[in-house]
Order: C-alpha cells, then sequence, then structure tokens
C-alpha cells in the first residue's frame, strides 16, 4: 500500500509522514522531493523553475515508488504536494494504473494557520526572517489551498485542531491500517519534531 499524503507546502505532510512511520512497523518514507532537488542541482539557477514540470521528475518518482512497492513489503508513504490535476493524473493516478493500492490523503488547514506553520518550520524565525523556502511557500499559499479542495484530490482533513499524531491516527482508520499507540510525552514529541523539520530545511 502507498500512502500519498498531499497539502499545501507547511501542511505537515512531512510530519505526518515520518509520525506514521514510527508508529507503523515495516513502514518506509519515500520522498518524492528528494529527487526534484536533485534534479535541480543539475541544472544552472537561471532555469531552476518548478520541477514538477520536468516531465524526469514525474516519470522518476512512479519508477522508483513502483519499484518500492512491487519488491518490498509494507507500506510507503509519500509526502508530496501536487496540485496540477495533470501532474497527479501522472503521478498517483499512474502508480493506480500500475495496480498499486493508492491511498490519497490531503491535509488541510486555514491560510492563517499554514501561515502560522510556516513561520514556525525549522530555522527562518530563529534567524529573524523567513528561509526561501517558505517565502516561495507563501506566495502560493493561495493557489494552493483552492486547488486542493477540489474534489478530485480527496480525502481531505482538516488540522487546524488537530496534532501531528491525532492526524496520523484518522489516516491510519480510513487506510484500515494499526498504528502503535501513542506513548511519547509532549516535550519528547516536540523534540523530535522539530528533529524532523531541521532534516528537511532546504536553503
Amino acid at each position: 500500500m502507498l500512502l500519498w499524503i498531499n497539502g499545501p507546502f507547511g501542511g505537515g505532510k512531512t510530519q505526518t509522514a515520518h509520525e506514521i512511520r514510527r508508529r507503523l512497523p515495516g513502514s518506509v518514507v519515500c520522498d518524492p522531493e528528494q529527487p526534484g532537488f536533485g534534479l535541480h542541482r543539475m541544472l544552472p539557477p537561471e532555469l531552476r523553475g518548478d520541477f514538477q514540470d520536468l516531465k524526469a521528475w514525474r516519470q522518476g518518482v512512479v519508477e522508483v515508488l513502483d519499484l518500492t512497492l512491487t519488491r518490498r513489503e509494507g507500506v510507503v508513504i509519500a509526502p508530496m504536494t501536487v496540485i496540477d490535476p495533470g501532474y497527479f493524473a501522472e503521478t498517483v493516478g499512474r502508480l493506480r494504473e500500475l495496480g498499486h493500492d493508492v491511498r490519497h490523503f490531503t491535509l488541510l488547514a486555514e491560510r492563517e494557520t499554514v501561515l502560522r506553520r510556516l513561520r514556525e518550520r525549522g530555522l527562518g524565525h530563529l534567524a529573524g526572517g523567513t528561509l526561501r523556502r517558505e517565502s516561495w511557500a507563501v506566495e502560493r499559499l493561495d493557489d494552493c489551498l483552492e486547488r486542493l479542495a477540489e474534489p478530485e484530490f480527496a480525502e481531505h482533513l482538516w488540522t487546524d485542531h488537530s496534532t501531528v499524531p491525532k492526524t496520523a491516527d484518522r489516516i491510519a482508520v480510513l487506510a484500515g491500517l494499526t498504528l502503535r499507540p501513542n506513548r511519547e510525552g509532549r516535550l519528547r514529541t516536540r523534540l523530535r519534531q522539530a528533529a524532523v523539520g531541521v532534516r528537511h530545511i532546504r536553503l
């Protein structure tokens, strides 16, 4: 099974993916952003746009996820924002055409909630400003929220008043999965989530 966790930038996709992996034995996170940033680094700066516009990214993500789902036991989790219906068909839709059990979830929240999470994410707020990637995310936030609210991007989960562990629980129930109980204390959870955030900072 593939859990594709969609949502706006700063919507909690990565944190939720790693929460599920922590509590679901045998699961693995396969982050489609990684090949995207690799393709960016191959290009000269003046040619770096949205890596999702590159056919190589869309085909590569399908190939890698297809390989992982075919040759490995356990649930695969892919946290990735995709708002273009055509690109969605070429990735999530294509994986379904290949016969994989793909469960798609979109994490949504009110605009102010997402803006607050973006300000708190990573080290941007500690530096007294906003990281370039967070600025890019803010510029696209309204478009993301509008597009992702469309029926084709269901299942929709609103997360304004939900913690990451609770959101992970909701996804598991909808996907028919059983997570280990969350016995972490609040402080340990915050420290672990901060570590996940630092590992995923992109300058």
